[in-house]
């Protein structure tokens, strides 16, 4: 793959065979951003784990202390008191069957995490095969399918984010931004990992936490030392 000028310059700041510690990996990882926005600092979690069978799978989520940095658009579907209450607490969409036929229709997807009560998953249910490969389908183990919509809507617009497995084994998550500084990222960091490794399958055998990179939005990967990496 070819890769741009600002790319390269960055890149040189790395040692590609070096596993570094958190905090310097944060700081590399900031140091590195090559765009004029301000980046996001993801984190890429390589499990030792196999996604295609039931009992290894990782999946959860978790309130990171400083957020993401990130505006999240909340759609909820409830009806009646469990609407209004979805609407006092700051929910973006909420509704039923028409939010479905939107979707639906319009190919509307103006919202980045879907909230339901457990009595609307029937409806919810119609647009399955269109949410789950989007990641919007809501699930219990993340806490988006719920009775508690408040409590639901506060930590994600707190900055509660899901984490779990794509087909290659690897989590994928936003820790915040560039500007947040080393330390905020690093406890967003820390706190990331202590979900992920409480949430180790009983089924995974071997090295659990095969690898880890920093990166920024369209910046080099950073490598952190996994076994320095603790709950």
């Amino acid at each position: 793959m070819k890769r741009g000028k600002k790319y390269v310059n960055a890149a040189k700041l790395l040692d590609a065979q070096k596993l570094y510690e958190v905090k310097e990996a944060i700081e590399l990882a900031q140091k590195t951003s090559i765009t004029k926005f301000d980046s996001m600092v993801e984190a890429h979690i390589r499990l030792g784990v196999d996604s295609r069978h039931a009992d290894q799978q990782v999946r959860g989520a978790v309130v990171l202390p400083h957020g993401t940095g990130r505006t999240v658009r909340v759609l909820v579907f409830a009806k009646g008191e469990k609407a209004t209450e979805a609407e006092a607490a700051g929910a973006d969409f909420v509704g039923g069957d028409e939010l479905v036929a939107k979707i639906q229709g319009e190919n509307w997807f103006e919202f980045d995490v879907v909230v339901a009560t457990p009595d609307m998953m029937g409806t919810v249910g119609k647009i399955g095969r269109v949410l789950g490969p989007k990641g919007l389908m809501p699930n219990p183990k993340a806490g988006t399918v719920t009775a508690d919509v408040t409590k639901a809507i506060n930590d994600i617009k707190a900055g509660k984010i899901e984490y779990r497995l794509d087909k290659t084994n690897i989590i994928h998550v936003p820790i915040g931004k560039v500007s947040f500084g080393t330390e905020k990222l690093a406890e967003n960091f820390q706190t990331l990992m202590s979900a992920v490794i409480k949430a180790k399958p009983s089924a995974a055998k071997g090295t659990y936490l095969k690898s880890i990179t920093l990166a920024s939005t369209m910046g080099p990967g950073v490598k952190v030392n996994p076994l320095r990496v603790t709950e």
